[in-house]
């Protein structure tokens, strides 16, 4: 597949990924090579990455706990002092092997880091490929408050290797489906009529649109002013819904993209309402995602803590909570208010 030159960095893909690293740490001659990985991506992905590099620089590996639980700023204080204690320069380069957790945090704590140094993504998660890694957004959540810091700072380059997903557990593949299937409802109908109507044969093709769409949005807004809003599509209350699962010691947590499939139904449904979304054909959606996600338990009781979550999404301006809604498949509208009162029905549409 052909590379993707992004506004400030180049995306490559499977063989090419590795051709292109070693290039880059042969021109660039890095102090250190940090390599951030969780756990998983420690046992799993490490070592055939590794088998990749062709450097004689030194690389240590830095180890965080797995899951949005761990992606707070305590985490980024550790792998701080872990550079910090093992000689990291303004000259080292941080790697981040993993999902959306370490490309997250990897990238902020890079950022952050002595007022800034290089990194490279290595997205190992469905859900990272076509979405985290993508776009320069790095940070941490705040408690249970998702992305509330972080800063849009690009690295060096993504480098995207599919063999990866063979590593995924179902339940991570299908929460990056939803992200991809968010890029066919705000972008293109053509792309969405490729999960809808066809069983997925070919990943790599629909993993290398999905980050071309990504890319075209946020090449027109790199800081996310505008267009760059409509990524955001499903996730005013998909992020609520996830930060509320997450903080409930009565609920099991959701998957990012379990949470946004929840979202996304939500969206539609309050399209239909204010923004001539046709009823027959978010009908069909709910019951293709419903079909792909299931169904998750949300009462009553729920909706107005999930409600009072909103406030905090990152959309809100002048203290207004914004969604984006779609008026048809491919055209999103930003900046919509929306009142308590349809997300109540939304809620009972998503039950129905």
């Amino acid at each position: 597949m052909k590379f993707i030159q992004s506004e400030n960095y180049p995306i490559y893909f499977n063989s090419n990924c590795y051709t292109a690293l070693n290039s880059h740490l042969e021109a660039q001659n890095y102090s250190i090579i940090f390599i951030l990985v969780d756990e998983n991506t420690h046992n799993v992905c490490l070592t055939p990455f590794l088998e990749q590099l062709e450097t004689s620089c030194t690389i240590e590996i830095i180890e965080i706990e797995s899951g949005e639980e761990h992606k707070t700023i305590d985490t980024c204080v550790g792998v701080w002092n872990a550079l910090s204690e093992l000689g990291a320069d303004r000259k080292s380069l941080i790697i981040n092997l993993g999902g959306g957790v370490v490309t997250d945090l990897g990238g902020f704590v890079a950022s952050t880091f002595k007022r800034g140094i290089n990194y490279i993504n290595v997205p190992t998660s469905l859900l990272a490929m076509v979405d985290a890694s993508v776009g320069g957004k790095t940070g941490v959540d705040l408690g249970h408050l998702k992305n509330q810091i972080g800063v849009i700072n690009s690295g060096e380059m993504v480098l995207i290797d599919t063999s990866f997903l063979e590593t995924l557990p179902e339940n991570q593949m299908r929460s990056g489906l939803a992200e991809m299937l968010k890029h066919g409802l705000i972008y293109s109908r053509t792309y969405w009529n490729k999960f809808s109507t066809d069983a997925i044969s070919d990943y790599d093709s629909l993993i290398y649109e999905s980050v071309v769409i990504k890319n075209n949005i946020v090449s027109q807004d790199p800081l996310e002013q505008n267009l760059r809003k409509t990524l955001n599509y499903g996730h005013t209350l998909g992020h609520a819904i996830e930060s509320y699962f997450l903080s409930n010691p009565e609920k099991e947590a959701l998957l990012h993209g379990e949470a946004i499939a929840i979202g996304m139904i939500l969206a539609n449904y309050i399209s239909t309402e204010l923004a001539g979304f046709p009823k027959e054909e978010n009908d069909t959606i709910k019951s293709f995602i419903k079909r792909i996600f299931g169904d998750v338990i949300i009462l009553p009781s729920d909706y107005d803590a999930i409600i009072e979550l909103l406030k905090y999404d990152k959309k809100n301006e002048h203290g207004n909570i914004n969604f984006v809604l779609l008026e048809e498949m491919g055209k999103p509208r930003i900046k919509c208010l929306v009142s308590n009162e349809i997300i109540m029905k939304a809620f009972e549409y998503y039950k129905a």
